[in-house]
């Protein structure tokens, strides 16, 4: 994909971003290829498609949750080289991740790549998520595991509701991307959970099979 493919993408599904964002997010696409010839952090065979595949993808969570108050605090649990976390750190410049793997080499790329794009809202951790006991707004993640286990592990990780007001869109909670039929999945989680289709924010034929789901703690 093409400079101005991915320029006019994301034009078209965010009209307001601005051109130095633009531009960290041509140089990922970059550095996502060249730290992937070294560490294997995204499928040799799926790398030409990582500004869609991945880099979009994430950008989904962003088209759903909207705009977020300044000093929003989201963990992103398993988050490999740094999905959804890094393009939405670049996206919520004002907010603050904390990305977290079991996999020493991923949590590598991820950093490296955050600290050549100049991105000062993000901190890393190399371990387990029971190993990280801070409370976030939310925790986002990206097929990590059944929706039943990860709420289970996850939930601990978001902060307590305060109240009915919330400045954000949603109250606190998990949103995780995922693919596929997610029935047995969802009856299986137990709690109140909302499944938003990835194609109701973007047309391209690979999100028609995608999700986008919001378990509220409370």
């Amino acid at each position: 994909m093409t400079d101005n493919i991915i320029k006019d993408t994301l034009l078209k599904y965010f009209p307001a971003i601005d051109e130095e964002t633009i531009g960290k997010y041509i140089k990922m696409a970059d550095l996502y290829r060249e730290w992937n010839a070294k560490i294997n952090v995204i499928s040799r065979t799926d790398i030409d498609n990582v500004f869609e595949h991945h880099i979009l993808h994430s950008l989904s969570l962003a088209a759903f949750l909207g705009p977020l108050k300044e000093g929003t605090r989201i963990l992103d649990l398993g988050t490999g080289g740094g999905f959804p976390g890094i393009p939405l750190a670049v996206f919520y410049p004002h907010c603050q991740f904390h990305l977290i793997d079991r996999i020493g080499k991923k949590i590598r790329v991820a950093n490296e790549i955050a600290d050549s794009i100049g991105l000062a809202n993000v901190t890393f951790q190399h371990g387990d998520s029971g190993e990280c006991h801070e409370r976030f707004d939310y925790v986002i993640s990206r097929a990590v595991m059944a929706l039943g286990a990860l709420a289970s592990i996850a939930m601990r990780n978001v902060a307590p509701c305060k109240g009915k007001g919330y400045a954000n869109r949603y109250s606190p909670g998990i949103v995780c991307l995922k693919g596929g039929d997610l029935a047995d999945e969802i009856e299986a989680a137990n709690r109140a959970v909302f499944d938003v289709p990835v194609s109701d924010f973007f047309s391209e034929p690979f999100f028609k099979t995608k999700s986008i789901v919001y378990v509220p703690k409370c």
